[in-house]
């Protein structure tokens, strides 16, 4: 059927979308020459993640389009629209802090990292900066040199910042807008990168403070002074321009890409990006996919970007509505060989973590998949409950796909039964999850695991099989030291041995710890909400006359907690004492 359907492709621009034998999406991409691309898949050898993701295909889309933007444009859209298995490893997570200079007629000095939602005031962002400590040392740096405002909303009184010398008192004083308007021109050319000004204000500052013999503040100004030489002094470049610039820069081996970015920021790079990641698509495609999609999350657009000689630069130009450049000679080529050499290096030093990292996460998922006989296992749920003497009773449900957690995935359920049932919240929780996945029709997973032993399984098994969903439960088997013994799987339900120094065994405990450890948060979360109240009224034995008098005696748990059985016996009957001390020991 592939080959047959291959044979009708035009050569056109457009893009493709690759499915399983489940008809879903798991890779979508965009080529210059569809026929082309197409067929380099099903012909020739190829290995890694390529080979995977072909072993996959069951059947392919493709959309012909009238341009190559009009293919990018395309392509991000599908991928963002169905989130495909293997697009995934082209997601960039790292978002960076920026300084804004808010417009307002006092200004003030804030961090923001969600950057694009402010698209009113992009012409004020600064950055990036390496991290929130380096944004906030230099916010903290111009507060103590500039008095601007310090509040978000002006107070009816000078707060403290006015008494310190770090505010004029806006609030409440009169103030002269010139001087305000040369603060912040002074402000923005720091930010800027030319921290002359700001150092020589500093200096001359110093030597007044001397001649008053003012050691310490004199000190207090030279670390100052050092910090901004020392700190914020970033490597300079030798374009002298002081355009904002990002230089893109790649390197692939062993069929890895190696990205690197340079922020340069006045005259000088400020900060640097690195990304690894499996090669599937061409390493060109792929370069412009990633560029286009780096500006999606908190990035800002420089005024120029440049890209290395494989790159269409007009493309992306087109797409992103900015200078986009390949240099062919001089110093902006060799930043841009620069960007490559440290792609080159990143690859070199990473490779050994990163090959590790894919034995204990994608390799050992591989190795359940096979135990398993499963088709495919990219999506495992795996469920945790937690109580206090039927009291809280909550379960939590983490998400690992292709052997790494997914949290934005991870899922809270408080639940109903208010008692210490496993089977009934096993139950409720089960049903409460997939009912859910069926009516809003969410990903439905490869696997689930539950918390518990065989009655556990079969009682999540009922409920799926009471809403019609075929989905695999399996349970792990802990040792008497609380360890993965062994997996119970399979109908009639055994036990398969795990081998406790293989990735497995350490992917199955990475697992349960993880569920273990988010749903015991959710527990204390709910816990520290509980009133000495709601608490006592979970203890039997303790009736209407006997909480009054507890209330009246003890206004909170800690001082009940403070009691022995036999002060407590003093109110309540001895078993009732004992239940009650108990239950607050553990609380």
């Amino acid at each position: 059927m592939i080959k047959e359907k291959l044979s009708l492709v035009p050569n056109e621009p457009g893009c493709y979308l690759m499915k399983n034998k489940d008809n879903i999406i798991i890779y979508v991409g965009k080529a210059k020459k569809l026929k082309n691309r197409l067929s380099s898949y099903f012909h020739g050898t190829h290995t890694g993640k390529t080979a995977k993701l072909v072993s996959e295909i069951a059947d392919f889309e493709y959309m012909v389009v009238t341009s190559e933007t009009e293919s990018l444009i395309l392509e991000l859209n599908l991928i963002k629209k169905y989130d495909p298995k293997y697009n995934i490893l082209l997601r960039d997570d790292k978002s960076y802090p920026y300084i804004e200079l808010t417009n307002e007629s006092v200004p003030r000095l804030a961090i923001v990292r969600n950057v694009n939602r402010k698209k009113k005031n992009h012409n004020r962002m600064y950055g990036p900066y390496p991290n929130v400590s380096a944004a906030r040392n230099t916010v903290n740096l111009l507060n103590r040199i500039y008095p601007l405002r310090k509040c978000k909303t002006f107070n009816k009184k000078p707060c403290l910042y006015y008494h310190i010398g770090e505010c004029l008192g806006y609030c409440s004083n009169e103030f002269d807008l010139v001087k305000v308007k040369e603060m912040e021109n002074e402000i923005i050319k720091f930010l800027k990168g030319d921290d002359k000004i700001v150092t020589d204000k500093l200096k001359k500052e110093m030597e007044l403070e001397s001649e008053k013999l003012h050691y310490e503040k004199a000190k207090e100004l030279k670390e100052l002074l050092d910090y901004i030489t020392i700190t914020l002094a970033k490597q300079k470049v030798e374009i002298q321009d002081k355009i904002d610039r990002d230089v893109f820069g790649y390197f692939v081996d062993k069929g890895y890409i190696s990205i690197q970015v340079f922020f340069i920021r006045g005259g000088k790079i400020v900060e640097r990006h690195s990304k690894i990641f499996p090669l599937i698509d061409d390493e060109t495609e792929t370069l412009v996919e990633y560029i286009a999609k780096f500006y999606e999350k908190d990035i800002l657009l420089p005024r120029e970007i440049l890209v290395p000689e494989i790159v269409d630069s007009s493309l992306l130009s087109d797409f992103l509505g900015i200078n986009v450049i390949v240099p062919q000679k001089g110093v902006k080529l060799k930043i841009v060989n620069m960007a490559n050499d440290n792609a080159k290096i990143a690859i070199n030093e990473k490779f050994e973590l990163i090959k590790k990292d894919e034995e204990r996460t994608i390799d050992a998922n591989e190795t359940l998949r096979k135990i398993l006989k499963l088709d495919k296992l990219d999506r495992i749920e795996i469920f945790d409950n937690s109580n206090l003497f039927g009291t809280f009773n909550v379960s939590g449900m983490v998400v690992f796909v292709n052997g790494k957690p997914s949290k934005n995935d991870y899922r809270k359920f408080k639940i109903s039964l208010d008692k210490n049932d496993d089977y009934g919240t096993m139950k409720e929780v089960i049903y409460r999850r997939y009912f859910r996945v069926l009516k809003d029709k969410l990903i439905r997973p490869d696997l689930i695991i539950v918390d518990g032993g065989i009655g556990q399984i079969n009682v999540a098994r009922e409920v799926l099989n009471s809403l019609n969903i075929n989905i695999p439960v399996i349970g792990l088997k802990k040792d008497d030291k609380h360890t993965t013994k062994a997996l119970l799987a399979n109908t009639p339900i055994e036990e398969v041995e795990i081998d406790k120094k293989s990735n497995l065994f350490y992917l199955l405990e990475r697992m349960q710890d993880e569920v273990h450890n988010f749903t015991i948060n959710y527990h204390k979360q709910l816990r520290s909400k509980g009133s000495l109240e709601s608490i006592i009224d979970n203890i039997e034995g303790i009736g209407s006359k006997r909480k009054e008098e507890l209330l009246k005696k003890y206004k909170t748990i800690n001082q009940l907690k403070k009691l022995n059985t036999e002060e407590l016996e003093k109110i309540l009957p001895k078993k009732v004492s004992e239940r009650l001390y108990e239950f607050l020991q553990n609380y």
